[in-house]
């Protein structure tokens, strides 16, 4: 399976990096971002770009691909309704739609969120975002479109988070994690869990679109 990857910098990305270069079914990986990640595997490679929403130019380099793992993402604070759009749903719709005609048997991968609003008419901004963003993925023809809502996500293997603040609450919490992980196990997630479930459903399938903390963690 050659698959291309967004966000292999950020903690769900390298969770996801690590289990594809783990996998021996996954042959080719392309790593498509604006900073590198220093591959030092012969199966990955990098696409340097300043703007995942203009890809023109490198159509040749795009094609052939059997699945996008889509892991980049900001978070909304401090931004307006029209910001986060512009960066969240109309930079990922615009990323697909440039690979859907070099890849007619693409299977796409969205990173969501729990509490995503598929209305996109809830109270809660990011959600609305989040939710059209899905919505418009699920409509644009790809062989096979999954949207998955991670919890709270617990970063492995070393792996940290590019926040500030995120990091500071998993090291406070990083002690504690052996006894919180049975009464949380309905609200969270592990980076290698996410990285092993979008590897499976981009291989195999799954019953429904919308992949929800349980589903996740049923791999």
């Amino acid at each position: 399976m050659r698959v291309i990857l967004t966000g292999a910098t950020g903690m769900v990305g390298q969770g996801v990096l690590r289990e594809c270069l783990l996998d021996p079914g996954v042959t080719e990986i392309l790593a498509i971002g604006r900073s590198s990640v220093h591959p030092n595997s012969p199966k990955l490679r990098e696409l340097i770009v300043p703007d995942l929403a203009n890809l023109s130019g490198h159509e040749a380099q795009l094609s052939g691909f059997d699945a996008c793992f889509f892991c980049a993402g900001v978070s909304s604070v401090g931004m307006s309704e029209e910001q986060y759009t512009q960066v969240t749903c109309d930079l990922t719709v615009s990323f697909a739609r440039t690979l859907l005609p070099l890849n007619t048997a693409m299977t796409f991968v969205y990173v969501s969120g729990a509490g995503t609003d598929s209305t996109e008419k809830g109270r809660t901004m990011w959600a609305r975002v989040k939710g059209r963003t899905e919505n418009t993925l699920l409509h644009l023809g790809f062989k096979a479109a999954y949207m998955f809502r991670p919890g709270f996500i617990q970063p492995l293997h070393g792996i940290r988070s590019k926040t500030r603040l995120y990091q500071l609450v998993y090291d406070l919490l990083g002690p504690l994690m052996p006894l919180l992980k049975k009464p949380l196990k309905n609200y969270m997630n592990t980076t290698e869990q996410v990285g092993r479930a979008m590897i499976a459903v981009a291989r195999s399938g799954y019953p429904k679109p919308v992949l929800e903390i349980a589903d996740i963690n049923t791999f």
